[in-house]
């Protein structure tokens, strides 16, 4: 239920407005004079406030600026039977959200609020997100004891306070699957003098390359088919603040020229126009892929790896992170102890010791997973050895291992995939890699790492 005050000398408008709010499932309390609105005020603390502009004993700018300086946030809708501009200026200077004319339509008046109320806790929400994204994306949210996340965080730090020129140099982020990456990109941005401006992030690898351009630099309308409006892209939505590019390797060459351009000289232009605009953009790039082995293979730019790697970060993987395991073991299943109301969690001596002897295939978010399933399935407050479901391949000294073939079954699922995509577009490069949702340079770089034949489309 949304409270409502009226501030009004007009009883007669005030007592029908109150009803009619109070029908519709609000409170609404009135007021004649300004002052003894302000005091129903400081009592009520209403959702919304609707005053008159001519009251007996001040006018509605005055009663507005002691409310702004009590509370900034509180919605408020002036009636006046004497509409103008320049008293819709002043009220909205003033504070006022909203200017209504007398005689006012009840259902207008209730519409109003019910928009205004609506927008303000969408903002409160936004406001509360906002700050608990910034309070996780600080360097404290990098968890860690060993030398090797004290040196990552220290680096971070030195880059972060990178500021002062209109270009700042892009940051290339390296490291395996599941080490924390893109935590490392937030660290990278909430730590510097760009916290309160945008952080846009977009995965490379999971939007088609005939579509990644378009969400990067924006179109006109008219520049193709389906572009029936104007559309600001990511590098303008974060002018001022950060754009991650997490799996950069997966860009296709094209657009890397594009980009390129964009870090050397800070301009970029829209699908479809004619003109350049100029951003204000720090590019943070990430990816698992050995850039260089790319690179010979004709799918990644040379000029642009190199322009990427002004500033490097190596994430360690957890496997190098010594005495960390046991330290991100215990802050997970906290965590996820406390989401799931599950109470106090601990790990038995020998959950702990199979979680050191552990290799880790997955990085940090292996184990983040695995805590998250103990924590859900845990039937006592002791995790144990039986709580952990391990694959029996990855524990050491078990003669039940599976024989190292040099092939991971990541490489057997995505060698079937191609296979199977080849077969259905009969060997088409173009069309299976259209299928898979991938440039067809990557495809065939991915073709000749296992092996496979194809068949180039005709022209």
């Amino acid at each position: 239920m949304t409270s409502i005050l009226i501030i009004d000398d007009e009883t007669t408008l005030a007592r029908n407005a109150a009803r009619f709010l109070e029908k519709g499932g609000h409170g609404a309390t009135t007021a004649s004079t300004g002052r003894e609105g302000l005091k129903l005020f400081g009592e009520l603390q209403p959702d919304a406030v609707v005053l008159d502009f001519r009251l007996p004993d001040m006018d509605g700018l005055a009663v507005i600026a002691a409310i702004r300086a009590d509370d900034a946030q509180v919605p408020i809708i002036m009636i006046t039977g004497h509409g103008s501009i320049e008293l819709a200026v002043e009220a909205m200077k003033a504070g006022a959200n909203d200017l209504l004319t007398k005689p006012v339509a009840l259902g207008e008046l209730r519409q109003r609020i019910a928009q205004l109320t609506q927008r303000q806790r969408e903002n409160s929400r936004l406001q509360y997100y906002e700050a608990r994204e910034r309070d996780r994306s600080q360097l404290d949210a990098i968890v860690g004891a060993s030398p090797a996340v004290a040196e990552l965080r220290d680096r971070i730090a030195r880059i972060a306070s990178v500021e002062g020129i209109e270009t700042l140099p892009p940051v290339l982020i390296i490291g395996e699957t599941g080490t924390g990456k893109e935590l490392v990109a937030r660290a990278c941005h909430f730590c510097s003098p760009r916290r309160d401006k945008p952080f846009v992030e977009v995965n490379c690898a999971a939007i088609p390359a005939s579509l990644l351009e378009s969400e990067l630099f924006g179109h006109e309308r008219g520049a193709f088919t389906d572009a029936r409006e104007r559309k600001l892209g990511l590098l303008e939505a974060a002018d001022g603040g950060t754009l991650f590019l997490d799996e950069i390797g997966e860009m296709d060459r094209g657009l890397q020229a594009k980009l390129l351009k964009v870090l050397e000289d800070g301009r970029l232009r829209r699908l479809g126009s004619v003109q350049e605009r100029q951003v204000n953009v720090r590019i943070l790039a990430a990816t698992n892929q050995d850039l260089e082995k790319h690179i010979e293979a004709g799918l990644f730019r040379a000029d642009l790896y190199f322009r990427l790697r002004v500033l490097q970060i190596h994430v360690p993987p957890l496997n190098a992170r010594e005495g960390d395991v046991l330290v991100l073991a215990r802050h997970f299943l906290a965590d996820f102890a406390q989401r799931y109301r599950k109470g106090a969690l601990q790990l038995s001596p020998a959950a702990e010791r199979l979680l050191v002897d552990h290799d880790w295939p997955g990085n940090v978010r292996e184990l983040r997973n695995l805590m998250e399933q103990a924590a859900l399935l845990a039937s006592d407050s002791l995790i144990g050895p039986d709580d952990l479901p391990l694959s029996p391949a990855r524990r050491p000294g078990n003669p039940a291992a599976a024989p190292d073939t040099g092939t991971s079954a990541l490489e057997r699922v995505e060698r079937d995939l191609l296979v199977q995509a080849l077969a259905d577009t009969r060997g088409n490069v173009s069309q299976a890699a259209r299928q898979l949702g991938i440039s067809r340079d990557t495809l065939r770089y991915r073709m000749e790492k296992h092996g496979l034949p194809g068949k180039r489309p005709p022209g």
